[in-house]
């Protein structure tokens, strides 16, 4: 289990995240949605150990740092080739060239694999990062907008490799979406957060369908789910 207890972070004197609770369960997929500055990306930086909170505790049970796999909002490419990319996250593995290609064909980059990384388009940049957290079994997925820069057969493509690998390895699951659609699609239960704090945590249908709170009303009013 995850919790954070009090966790506020501020930019400045802006600030960012003022959680004062949230639990988040094992094997749970935990969707957090909400409009630009709201503060996704600041709770799954906390949550993947990037970021410290400037006050509060962020515990994420017996995690160690090889059990939680994390793929920020701008995912980077290393100058060599992609699967050597999807490699780096393979040390000790007896077979990275098997296992770095089957993480490529999930995400359907096996056709790639022996570009420069660097000269990929975003889209396909983000899908080698994906490709590279996926590549080893994992406890905690922590995915900042894993679909931002995809066309849309893209995104079915990406969506199906995280549902299947959750299916697999019995991982919680914690992504940022702009899109009510795929928080539909994925996830179990959805956060929105509104200027930084809570505005509305419940069953992804009762969210989304039916939201209680105006913040979120507001936000879902420009998507159809």
């Amino acid at each position: 289990m995850m919790e954070l207890v009090n966790v506020q972070k501020r930019y400045s004197a802006r600030v960012a995240l003022d959680i004062p609770a949230l639990t988040i369960e094992p094997g749970e997929r935990l969707a957090v949605i909400g409009p630009n500055g709201s503060g996704k990306s600041t709770l799954l930086r906390l949550l993947a150990g990037v970021l410290a909170p400037d006050t509060g505790t962020v515990q994420t049970g017996n995690f160690s740092r090889g059990d939680i796999g994390y793929l920020p909002q701008h995912p980077y490419a290393f100058d060599m080739s992609v699967q050597k990319n999807v490699e780096l996250a393979l040390a000790g593995e007896a077979d990275k060239t098997k296992i770095a290609q089957a993480a490529l064909e999930r995400v359907g980059l096996l056709h790639l694999a022996k570009a420069r990384a660097n000269r990929l388009s975003g889209g396909e940049t983000q899908r080698m990062a994906l490709a590279r957290v996926l590549a080893k079994p994992r406890k905690l997925l922590l995915l900042d907008e894993p679909t931002a820069s995809a066309d849309i057969a893209a995104i079915e493509q990406i969506e199906r490799a995280i549902l299947d690998y959750v299916a697999q390895t019995g991982c919680t699951l914690v992504f940022s979406s702009h899109a009510p659609s795929q928080a539909m699609r994925l996830s179990t239960r959805v956060l929105a957060l509104d200027g930084g704090r809570i505005g509305e945590l419940g069953e992804t249908a009762q969210v989304l369908q039916n939201p209680q709170a105006e913040s979120t009303r507001a936000f879902l009013k420009s998507w159809r789910l």
